[in-house]
């Protein structure tokens, strides 16, 4: 069993997580509202994945 998307899904997460404090600092709330719908997003798949598996194909 590979854990290569949940990975890089977690890494997208990450940097996503990145992006959020950059915004908060430029008071962009634009950004502030896509890069928390991505860490959410992205975060929940991620450890999921690595929790439970990645699917067969």
């Amino acid at each position: 069993m590979t854990y290569g998307n949940g990975s890089i899904t977690l890494a997208v997460a990450i940097l996503s997580a990145i992006a959020l404090v950059r915004e908060l600092k430029r008071r962009n709330f634009l950004g502030v509202a896509v890069s928390l719908a991505s860490i959410l997003v992205f975060g929940f798949f991620g450890i999921m994945t690595l929790i439970t598996g990645a699917p067969e194909a």
